[in-house]
């Protein structure tokens, strides 16, 4: 069952007022407990404090419901210290989370707590105090999951791939690595902290699925509450409902995010580099380099596969869209440059990945969900024809190619503008076959299964070309549907050798662009891939249907 809860950002010794506040409400709304996501007490040094604290231990103060608080900036009263020693509580429906605990409520939720800030070494083996350590941190993954996580302090790189801003007035909390380490490992549905002078709340983010439940992405809401104050705006309370048994989101909802944070520094062997990850889908020309004959190693699963969401290598800045069954990425070292088509302004070489860890589409047994990844990644080439109509005034068409074979790793569709003269001259479809005819490749061929194209039978080279349509963009209106397609299958028997770069090296020929056909070659600085990414994203944001379902 929902659990209706109310938190609140720093009270700092105004405890009269808010819990009065939280009174009134609580008549209404019925919350099942509230949480202090700041400091509740203040630093003693007012004699308002001093009567404050005073009332709240003989009774005069009503605490209305349950309500958990941690530790902020500042140590506990001495006083307060006593009565949790003496009762572990502080009154009636006032508990202390400590400064590193976990609590499960009578409603079933599991609170995870970390307070004060972060210090180098243990300064105080008194748990009142305002800091913890590292090992602190790392002691609550033994807690395995949260529903609710509470820190002081914000998680270093919250605000990595977000559009929320802060206030123009702002002063940017400190933010720790250890605390987003600790969100990553616990993954949980809401994170808690507390920003002083104002609030923030940032888009869902989810996080990579583990090899157990490669369909399951855990989302988590990460919420900065402001301290209660009498004069300022800002937000410093804030509501929900949480059903701890709701089973984590299969779809990703609109808005959301790529986890913001880096992968976590595990004591276990090393993944491989992204880099070297990605050779697993290049051809790597260092042929001198190959070490001897060796058994050949399994397939990588999800976790070290370069296009599933769950490994902790994956490049999630260059994450561009993510729909209900796959996303879109800008390419890794794209072989066309932010030059090379004046008219868009960024590269616009496109993945687009389905979330199964398959090798090939109509690997997928569950028929339902063969016909739904393919469809919704047709969508997105429809939608990416969409874009280039109107951005290019009808000037580009586009190739999409795919690999699919069954002793592959994860199958994705690689989408690439070219000029609509090539194709209209049929210099596309003829570069192909050329190519294919000089590798001793077979002959290119129409597909068997028009009628179901996700469960193509066997292995085969995939090739789309679109042309566009020959009227201006204002009369097509940008219609991603309008122009003419072909669609050619190059079969592969099972131990045929073929290069899975063929799609690339025929473009590159085409496109004039010889230099850039090997990927390593385009591989650009993170603040460039970033820079194109988001040019792409704002281009494509009137196309892209994930935003507007």
């Amino acid at each position: 069952m929902a659990s209706k809860i109310i938190v609140v950002g720093g009270v700092n010794c105004e405890l009269r007022e808010v819990f009065t506040k939280l009174a009134k409400l609580q008549v209404k709304q019925n919350f099942s407990f509230a949480i202090v996501a700041g400091d509740l007490f203040g630093d003693c040094s007012t004699e308002h404090e001093l009567d404050e604290i005073a009332a709240l231990l003989q009774g005069n103060i009503n605490v209305p419901l349950p309500t958990y608080f941690g530790l902020g900036s500042r140590p506990l009263p001495t006083r307060i210290v006593e009565r949790i020693e003496e009762n572990d509580e502080v009154c009636p429906n006032l508990y202390f989370l400590g400064k590193r605990g976990t609590l499960k409520t009578a409603e079933g939720i599991r609170l995870v707590a970390l307070g004060g800030n972060l210090e180098t070494e243990d300064k105080s083996t008194n748990k009142y105090h305002p800091g913890y350590t590292e090992s602190d941190a790392r002691a609550l993954y033994g807690a395995h999951s949260a529903d609710i996580l509470i820190t002081h302090q914000w998680p270093k790189g919250i605000r990595i791939g977000s559009n929320v801003p802060l206030p123009d007035d702002a002063k940017v909390p400190e933010e720790v690595q250890c605390v987003a380490d600790l969100c990553s490992t616990l993954k949980p549905r809401y994170h808690l902290s507390s920003s002083d002078g104002f609030f923030y709340e940032r888009e869902p983010f989810f996080h990579m699925p583990s090899e157990d439940n490669p369909d399951v992405k855990p989302l988590t809401r990460f919420i900065s509450l402001a301290s209660y104050s009498k004069t300022s705006k800002q937000k410093w309370m804030y509501a929900f409902t949480l059903d701890p048994k709701a089973p984590p989101p299969l779809t990703i909802p609109v808005g959301a995010t790529a986890t913001p944070f880096a992968p976590i520094q595990a004591k276990r062997k090393a993944l491989p580099p992204q880099r070297d990850s990605y050779r697993r889908f290049a051809v790597d020309d260092d042929t001198h380099q190959r070490p001897r004959k060796r058994a050949r190693a399994p397939p990588p699963g999800p976790e070290q596969c370069f296009f599933c969401l769950s490994n902790p290598n994956l490049a999630t800045h260059l994450i561009t869209s993510i729909g209900n069954e796959s996303y879109l990425t800008t390419a890794k070292g794209p072989l066309p440059t932010s030059k090379t088509f004046p008219d868009l302004g960024f590269p616009g070489h496109i993945l687009i990945i389905p979330f199964t860890h398959t090798p090939t589409l109509s690997a997928i047994t569950d028929e339902s969900a063969r016909h739904t990844t393919y469809d919704e990644m047709h969508r997105y080439r429809t939608a990416l024809h969409s874009m280039l109509a109107r951005r290019a005034h009808n000037t580009l068409g586009a190739v999409t190619w795919e690999v699919s074979r069954a002793n592959g790793i994860h199958v994705h569709w690689q989408f690439l503008p070219v000029p609509a003269d090539l194709i209209r001259r049929g210099l596309v479809d003829a570069a192909f076959k050329v190519e294919a005819e000089n590798l001793a490749y077979p002959k290119f061929e129409h597909p068997q299964s028009s009628a179901d194209p996700s469960s193509e039978p066997g292995d085969f080279f995939r090739l789309w070309i679109w042309e566009p349509s020959s009227s201006s963009s204002s009369e097509s209106g940008g219609d991603g549907t309008a122009g003419t397609e072909k669609t050619l299958l190059l079969p592969l028997g099972a131990e045929f050798r073929f290069d899975i770069q063929f799609g690339r090296r025929v473009m590159a020929k085409l496109l004039e662009l010889e230099k850039r056909m090997n990927w390593k070659d385009g591989v650009q600085a993170q603040e460039e891939e970033e820079a194109d990414a988001a040019a792409f994203k704002e281009a494509f944001k009137e196309f892209d249907f994930s935003l507007q379902e």
